[in-house]
């Protein structure tokens, strides 16, 4: 059992995977922080001074040791901006890889090397051989 889960750790679709996934993770962590602290501050200015992450209807207030309740409509449109600019990079590495592949595609196959001047002769006495009755 070692053997086989050593062996699927190691194929590579799965080491990329687990890259893909860490990579990903960062890179969400730093387009939350570029929403939060680069992007809705000036949208907030520009709104008079709303900050989006505070915004929220306050279903119950808190009461004692009782947290209040709360939809924090703010927060979720600072996720939903998040999600956009990721969707948007991954769109442009998606159009970016698959115009590489178009080129790459493109490109044409390079011609089959000439037979050497044996092969030639081999095939000319293999054809002449075919050849006999």
């Amino acid at each position: 059992m070692f053997k086989e889960f050593r062996e699927f750790i190691s194929r590579g679709n799965v080491v990329d995977l687990a890259v893909g996934v860490i990579i990903g993770g960062a890179f969400g962590a730093i387009v939350k922080s570029l929403t939060d602290q680069v992007i809705m501050p000036p949208i907030g200015l520009l709104t008079g001074g709303i900050d989006f992450a505070q915004l929220k209807v306050v279903l119950k207030p808190a009461v004692g040791k009782a947290p209040e309740v709360a939809i924090a409509y703010g927060a979720f449109i600072n996720t939903v901006i998040t999600f956009l600019i990721i969707a948007f990079v991954i769109f442009l590495l998606v159009k970016g890889i698959n115009s590489l592949r178009r080129e790459q595609a493109a490109e044409p196959e390079p011609a089959a090397p000439a037979p050497t001047p044996t092969e030639a002769l081999l095939t000319e006495i293999r054809d002449l051989l075919k050849a006999r009755p």
